[in-house]
């Protein structure tokens, strides 16, 4: 049980310290602790693979030691974090995003060297998967964010652009592609262009009500339909927080004060007693839902602090 009284970031402190990976203990340290990036960097490490991508579970729902684009996009993630996405790192990233792409250029959510692993029921692994928005638009935007050039970007950002253009104009999308493509929106150089598709894209978002502006509700609305998407998660509903990571993102225009501030109050609300956040992965085995838990603690607490929030 966390100590009562304490401050939200304490309460979490002592959560991570009881139940994370070394990874996640030494994120919280470089974000709320004053903790430097050498120990993050040196924990990220131990899941890097010969080949130039990540694997060993760094995403909780992927277990087994080989490498797949979801691990190496959640490995350029905390390399951003701590101001190590640059060239020298993202290079061999780079050579293995080239090596595992779709025909067009893209990367897909799940590469076909999974078979055989455990993963989540809902990550089936295809033997000629489909170019995907979900892992392509974060890892694009990362490094575009970080002044990465590599020709592997240049048919990757291109799918990207035909991918958000898309999603504003036709069927339902899920939260989980919207929140890529607010990704790669928001680290894209053509500005001009990325504002006009935010601002298409959050009409959509609003008219399909696809973020829950009323946490309170009891109903939340619909979540989207993924399609033939792999990892149609989170269950359960969408929040402007989700999308409007923090007061930079072009997704904060889709949303007025008092809507944020809403999903705000719901977001520190949802602390629980341990200290710890819920994670929003469905549970598939003991060891994902143990480790989903403090990386969603680490995005509250980052989301919360970003909004200027107290932690």
């Amino acid at each position: 049980m966390a100590p009562s009284g304490a401050s939200a970031a304490a309460r979490a402190a002592h959560f991570v310290w009881l139940t994370a990976r070394v990874l996640e203990q030494r994120r919280f340290a470089f974000h709320f602790l004053g903790g430097g990036p050498d120990p993050v960097e040196a924990a990220l490490t131990a899941y890097r693979v010969e080949d130039g991508g990540y694997g060993h579970a760094l995403d909780p729902d992927l277990r087994g030691p080989v490498s797949q684009p979801l691990h190496t996009a959640h490995a350029l993630r905390v390399l951003d974090e701590i101001g190590r996405c640059g060239d020298r790192r993202a290079e061999p990233v780079c050579r293995y995003l080239t090596a595992v792409s779709t025909p067009d250029g893209a990367l897909p959510a799940l590469h076909p060297s999974l078979r055989g692993h455990p993963a989540a029921p809902w990550l089936p692994a295809p033997d000629s998967p489909p170019s995907s928005l979900l892992t392509t638009g974060p890892v694009v935007g990362l490094l575009h964010r970080n002044a990465v050039w590599h020709a592997w970007l240049f048919r990757a950002t291109d799918f990207c652009w035909a991918a958000v253009d898309a999603l504003a104009v036709g069927g339902r999308p899920h939260p989980r592609e919207v929140q890529a493509a607010v990704a790669f929106l928001d680290g894209v150089p053509d500005r001009p262009r990325a504002e006009a598709a935010a601002d298409r894209l959050g009409r959509a978002v609003r008219e399909q009500r696809l973020a829950v502006l009323d946490p309170s509700a009891r109903d939340p609305g619909p979540a989207g339909q993924a399609g033939h998407q792999a990892r149609p998660e989170p269950d359960g509903p969408c929040f402007p927080h989700d999308l409007a990571r923090s007061p930079a993102s072009l997704a904060r225009l889709w949303f007025t004060d008092a809507e944020l501030a809403r999903s705000l109050d719901h977001l520190a609300a949802a602390q629980q007693e341990d200290g710890g956040w819920p994670a929003r992965q469905r549970s598939w085995t003991p060891a994902a839902d143990l480790e989903h838990r403090p990386l969603a603690t680490i995005d509250a607490l980052l989301t919360l602090r970003a909004h200027g929030r107290p932690v």
